[in-house]
């Protein structure tokens, strides 16, 4: 029976297309990642190798698990869905890492592994001995990716740090919004997935040099920094002009046209990016008049009449309805978009088509977003659904380190697993 948080289940769910568990991407098979990770940005990091063919194993708390787990409503067949977001292709394996005999569990799995990825600030996992100089002692070419709110190193190291702290430091909240209205967030886990591609990428360079070299790394990646990055184009001309930026609510940018107009019935977004595109929109447009005009003949002349440009688009645009601005401006390439609400996103058929959206089959249908790279031509495919907690703890100590039944009854027995 579903909860009542399941609400629109069967709406939703069922016209996804149905996925069932197979063969994915195989470029990183062979390589096993010890995921010690939770809540968003590592267990977002790890899915992604294992998208890849990693095979990860996911390292939980026993009777509590991913924090994820709990962060509910909404909850499908009894698990979170932010969980079940970021957790697919893994296996989980709950763990104390406190006792004597799971540390003894985890050193062995340590050996057979090639990357370990954690979340823990410095002084927390250097006090359970899961800092870089303790596990790389064990293991020299262990591959160590950390990811933390501030960095390994500094006054803030040991700061705690999520998603919403780090948007506030990085300066993204402060551009995001109108230009009249208080900071705001941005509406998705941001710095949590950046810093997650970011851990990834970077995992994947140094298994990279380490199959030259034969030498293990210590990756680092923090939240702060990712999402800073993610504003290299506004800070590098703030730096470089010293021009203040200020929040415009998308309406202003160093393309003269690069905004959202309002049409007969719903909002459009318009990027007439460069001369060629902004000659084309006046031309289908029959306005050879804006074309010919020297003022508006590049973008730095366009930037200095862009409020009177924008008042006489806006004046065409609101004419007719978006849907047929969005085929009009698509016949003669010229880029335009809807805004979209989530319920629109999912419903793209050109995003069904390439896979981004569909429901894998395993002990229950869960909705998933796709990989979003595609292999010689094709998108990827789930090898495994999101595990139940500890699901696969048993099998995962007898195939890989070869714990015979009576000691894995024995780990239970003293609660180490």
């Amino acid at each position: 029976m579903l909860a009542k948080e399941d609400i629109g289940i069967d709406d939703e769910l069922a016209r996804l297309p149905l996925r069932e568990l197979g063969a994915g991407f195989d470029l990183l098979a062979g390589t096993r990642v010890l995921d010690l990770t939770t809540s968003i940005a590592g267990p977002y990091a790890t899915m992604l190798l294992a998208d890849m063919g990693a095979e990860v194993i996911k390292i939980e708390r026993p009777g509590a698990g991913d924090d994820t787990r709990s962060w509910g409503p909404p909850f499908l067949h009894g698990e979170s869905l932010w969980y079940l977001s970021v957790n697919r292709n893994k296996r989980s394996v709950t763990l104390d890492m406190l006792s004597e005999p799971g540390r003894r569990v985890f050193d062995d799995l340590l050996e057979k592994s090639d990357v370990v990825i954690l979340n823990q600030p410095p002084k927390t996992a250097k006090k359970l001995g899961l800092d870089a100089a303790s596990l790389r002692a064990r293991k020299p070419d262990i591959v160590y990716v950390s990811i933390t709110g501030f960095g390994l190193e500094g006054a803030r190291a040991d700061w705690t740090c999520y998603d919403l702290i780090a948007e506030g430091y990085s300066g993204i909240m402060d551009l995001t919004g109108d230009q009249d209205s208080s900071a705001q967030k941005i509406g998705a886990p941001a710095a949590d997935m950046l810093a997650g591609q970011d851990a990834a990428f970077g995992t994947v360079a140094a298994l990279f040099d380490r199959l030259r070299t034969g030498r293990g790394h210590v990756v680092e990646v923090s939240l702060v920094e990712s999402m800073t990055r993610f504003l290299a184009c506004r800070i590098v001309p703030f730096l470089g002009s010293g021009v203040p930026i200020t929040r415009s609510g998308g309406k202003d940018s160093v393309i003269a046209i690069y905004q959202t107009f309002e049409t007969a019935d719903e909002p459009m977004t318009l990027a007439l990016g460069n001369d060629a595109i902004w000659s084309r929109f006046w031309r289908a447009l029959g306005r050879p008049d804006m074309i010919d005009n020297p003022d508006y003949a590049t973008n730095e002349g366009r930037r200095a009449h862009r409020e009177r440009l924008v008042e006489e688009i806006q004046r065409i645009l609101i004419e007719k309805p978006r849907s047929h601005w969005l085929q009009f401006l698509a016949s003669i390439r010229v880029p335009a978009g809807p805004i979209n609400s989530v319920d629109q996103v999912v419903r793209d058929e050109a995003l069904l088509e390439r896979g981004l959206f569909y429901r894998l089959r395993g002990e229950h249908e869960v909705p998933q977003v796709g990989t979003g790279i595609r292999m010689d031509g094709r998108s990827n495919g789930p090898r495994l659904a999101p595990p139940r907690l500890g699901a696969d703890t048993d099998a995962v100590l007898g195939d890989i380190l070869g714990y015979r039944d009576e000691e894995i009854s024995r780990l239970r027995d003293q609660a180490a697993i």
